[in-house]
């Protein structure tokens, strides 16, 4: 738009430095292409204004007149974070009762003009006034902000504070291997860092859940010097059953870590090991059964931990907490702030 000013001045100005130069307005005007009558036009902008009485004004001007009162727009947003479950309608129609008079269509623009305008944004805006002010919840944004983290969590969005705060677990069908028969992997990720850990198995049972953890992860945190707090799990049998009779369980209780099953009938809520998964599925699996054939369990075993050796310390990672570093990278850095985090 600048450009496009600068060139009209430029032309405009030049018919009048030419006229100027040839002591002829009707000649000038000829050479341009343009009437008289648009020349004195120019020239008497010029003497009243000066340059920048060249550039064209724009008629538009901004229409206000379907712009709600400055406190309906407030009110509406002091709602949208008192009830930020509410759609518009319903806070159409609650305003009304407090004697605020707005339109659903009204509260839906208002939302838009301050970033409101879904359940999440509202929620965020509820999470952002009260980490500022302090602010005692009510029951209701308890329930919301209750609502969200289950959202989240379903939608593989899950709060991990550190390495080893919260491992997800899952069994994988690899498939059918020629003299062995079907193949099981017991995976494991750490949400935070996303290192993981797998192994091979003929059976999905609860000894080879806990044998994936006794074998493999909690002797790389211990290498690490980081405690192994938690493990979300889907509610198979190999991971749920009475605690006293469940080799899992009772692998879990005297490790001391915590157990928390993922939301009935909602795969997604253990959405990291899910796309961990197809990771490996893309990049190993699918090509090692095209390059070798595997006679034995041990033989697969050995091609697969050379694979998760690279996926924690080569492959970059572009997860929430990696943001382009390796698995392993996360995990180091991320203990080492959890460390200055508990020193103080």
């Amino acid at each position: 738009m600048l450009e496009t000013n600068q060139t009209i001045i430029k032309h405009k100005l030049g018919l009048l430095n030419l006229a100027e130069e040839l002591g002829n307005v009707s000649k000038a005007c000829k050479i341009m292409g343009l009437s008289r009558d648009t020349f004195y036009r120019y020239k008497d902008a010029v003497d009243a204004g000066g340059v920048e009485a060249l550039f064209d004004k724009t008629r538009r001007k901004p229409n206000f007149k379907n712009r709600v009162d400055e406190a309906i727009e407030d009110a509406v947003v002091a709602y949208a974070i008192e009830q930020p479950a509410h759609g518009q309608v319903r806070v159409s129609n609650e305003l009304r009762k407090r004697g605020t008079f707005v339109s659903p269509s009204g509260v839906r623009s208002i939302w838009i003009r301050h970033d409101l305008h879904n359940f999440k944004l509202r929620l965020r805006a509820l999470e952002a006034q009260v980490a500022e002010t302090g602010a005692v919840l009510t029951e209701a944004q308890v329930v919301a902000l209750e609502r969200k983290r289950e959202d989240d969590v379903a939608s593989g969005e899950i709060e991990t504070a550190h390495p080893g705060y919260l491992g997800s677990q899952d069994t994988f069908y690899v498939g059918t291997l020629k003299g062995v028969g079907r193949i099981y992997q017991q995976t494991f990720v750490d949400t935070y860092s996303k290192v993981a850990s797998a192994k091979l198995y003929t059976t999905k049972t609860p000894i080879t859940a806990a044998d994936l953890l006794n074998d493999k992860v909690l002797p790389l945190f211990e290498e690490h010097g980081l405690p192994m707090l938690r493990i979300l799990t889907d509610r198979g049998t190999e991971y749920c059953g009475r605690p006293e009779q469940h080799d899992y369980q009772l692998y879990l209780a005297v490790n001391d870590i915590e157990h928390t099953k993922t939301k009935a009938r909602s795969p997604q809520t253990n959405g990291i090991c899910e796309r961990f998964h197809r990771t490996i599925l893309q990049e190993f699996y699918q090509v090692a059964f095209r390059k070798t054939v595997f006679e034995n369990i041990d033989q697969l075993q050995k091609e697969l931990d050379i694979w998760i050796d690279f996926y924690n310390t080569q492959r970059t990672h572009q997860g929430k907490m990696c943001c382009g570093r390796t698995p392993l990278e996360t995990l180091i850095d991320g203990k080492t702030a959890w460390l200055k985090k508990q020193l103080g």
